[in-house]
This record gives structure tokens, sequence and C-alpha cells, in this order.
């Protein structure tokens, strides 16, 4: 063997950069057949969700992901749901950017088929705070379409759902009273890491209308199975491009959504803040706030009211 062939592995593993050509994207995004979207909390960023990633992701003197946990909440309902309520209250205050929009536009077959015409859409999304549910409610408020019908997966679950923690009843209920309940109340603004926890008792938490067991956030835990994991692997193996919107690709099984569209051959674009793991797929990637990049490369102008339009030199151009 020369000495010139060691240095043919990593030839043959070269992968080109990433464009940042939107033209390039909506060429690729009028041809695809079965679209899908992974997003993640970088998604809800700029409606004021923290992402609980990185430097910022400590709540009060607490590692906000330790609090995230079946084990967690077997040790101490009352701080975890202390957490949960900040979070819950934080959501409830939030109201979708114009990244949410612009999916929830996409969603929409008669807006999604000026830009991509012979398309399926589903938007699988990580994030719990329902603010891409109330960007579809909210669309269909100020542009009612009766054949509206997006497909929409929340694979960890929802803030607002409360679930009897007690495994033979798993009672489920949708609840946004605010406070959840009275001991909570206030203790949302208690998130400074030198405060003291407030002394709340487990009778005071919530509990199941059902059988009276103590409840819980109705959220996926790590360790535990998200949500409609056999539909969304069926997506996955059908996707031909594959939008990464606000995640850096480091959960699973999330994570690997992106990887398996493209070793199937379909294209990934991801849309981030900044560089992630999540990189290394992409055949796109757009750099910066997701709420600007992701409507112009969509295509969509969403006006103040909410209302999103087709841009028409998308339309023309391509």
């Amino acid at each position: 063997m020369s000495g010139n062939s060691a240095f043919l592995p990593s030839l043959l593993s070269h992968k080109m950069a990433p464009s940042s050509d939107f033209h390039a994207f909506q060429t690729a995004l009028r041809a695809a057949r079965n679209i899908i979207a992974v997003a993640g909390a970088g998604l809800s960023a700029a409606s004021g969700i923290p992402t609980f990633r990185g430097a910022g992701g400590m709540w009060r003197k607490y590692d906000a992901m330790s609090l995230a946990t079946p084990e967690a909440f077997e040790r101490s309902p009352i701080l975890v749901w202390q957490f949960y309520h900040y979070r819950r209250e934080t959501a409830s205050n939030a109201s979708p950017n114009d990244a949410h929009r612009a999916l929830s536009a996409f969603s929409r077959s008669s807006l999604r088929k000026q830009v991509a015409p012979h398309s399926n859409f589903t938007l699988i999304t990580q994030n719990v705070d329902g603010l891409s549910v109330r960007a579809n409610q909210e669309l269909a408020a100020v542009q009612p379409d009766p054949n509206d019908q997006p497909n929409l997966i929340e694979m960890h679950g929802r803030l607002f759902d409360v679930l009897c923690n007690n495994p033979t009843c798993g009672h489920v209920e949708f609840n946004t009273n605010s406070p959840i309940c009275e001991a909570l109340g206030g203790t949302e603004k208690l998130v400074e890491q030198h405060v003291v926890d407030p002394d709340i008792q487990v009778k005071d938490l919530p509990h199941c209308p059902k059988c009276g067991g103590l409840a819980r956030p109705g959220v996926v835990w790590f360790g535990e199975r998200p949500h409609q994991l056999d539909e969304i692997d069926d997506l996955v193996a059908e996707a031909d491009l594959c939008l990464v919107v606000g995640t850096s690709s480091t959960v699973y099984p999330a994570a690997s959504y992106a990887e398996e569209v493209e070793q199937n051959g379909g294209k990934v674009a991801v849309f981030n803040l900044e560089r992630s793991h999540g990189d290394n797929q992409a055949h796109f990637l757009f750099l910066g706030p997701c709420e600007e990049t992701l409507p112009k490369a969509l295509g969509f102008r969403v006006a103040e009211d909410g209302s999103v339009a087709v841009d028409v030199g998308v339309t023309d151009a391509t």
C-alpha cells in the first residue's frame, strides 16, 4: 500500500460544508415529498422559555435536568412540583414566536403546497410548553381553514397535562389552572440560587381527582418512553427532508432522527442560533435566531396579527 493511500479514508469520509443558500434550500423544499421537523428548546427561546442547557441550566441552586426524572419526583415531589409550577407559569405567560408561526403555516396544506407542492409534513417537537399547539390555534383564529389538520407530535408530553402517579390509575387531565394548587402559588417567583425552599406539605400538592393519589406533571422524564415512538420511527424512515429547529441533537432518541434521514439518502436542514453536534448531518445550515431564519427559508411572511402569507418571490423563483 502506498503512502498516499493512508489519506484515502479521510477523503472518502469528507463531507462538503453545509449550504446557507436560501434559494438552494427552497429548491430542495419544492422537490421534497415527506418532510419532518424535529424541534427543540431553541424554538421557544425567543418566546422567553428557558432552555435549561449549558451555563443557563440552573433553577435556584439545582441543576434543572436533575429534577426531570422519576427518581427526583420520588425523592422530593415538593421540589419537583415547584420547578414544574415555575415552568407552567412561564409557558402560560409566553406567546408563540414567528418560528412557531412559520411551522404552523407549513403544517397547513393550503400554504405548504405553494412552496412544497407534493409534500406531507409532520412537526415532532421535544418541547412541553404547548406553544406549537397555540400557534396552530392562533393561525386558525386569524386565517380560518376548514381543511386545516396540522400533524403535530408532542413526544415529551405537555406541561399542562397532570398525571396520576399511581400506575394502577394513570388518570390524565389537561389543567391550565394558575396556580395549579394554592400551596404553589407565588413560588414561581423564587428562582435565585440563594432562596430558601418554601415549606410545603405533600398533602397540599396536586392530587388525582379520580383516586386521590399524588399527581405528577404529565411530561416525559429522562428514562421514560416518549410518546408515539412507533409513529415517529415510521415518519423518520420515510422522510426525504428533515428540518432540525432549535435543538443541539443531544437528547435521544430525537438526536438520531436527522442522522437516520441523511443515511437513508434524505436531506437535512439545521436552524440553530449557533453551531452544534447536529450540524454533522446537515446539507443546509442556517445560523441565527430561528424566528428570523425559518420563516425566510420556508418562504413565509408573518404579519403583526399572526397571519401568514407566502412570499411571492419564492413561488416565482422556484
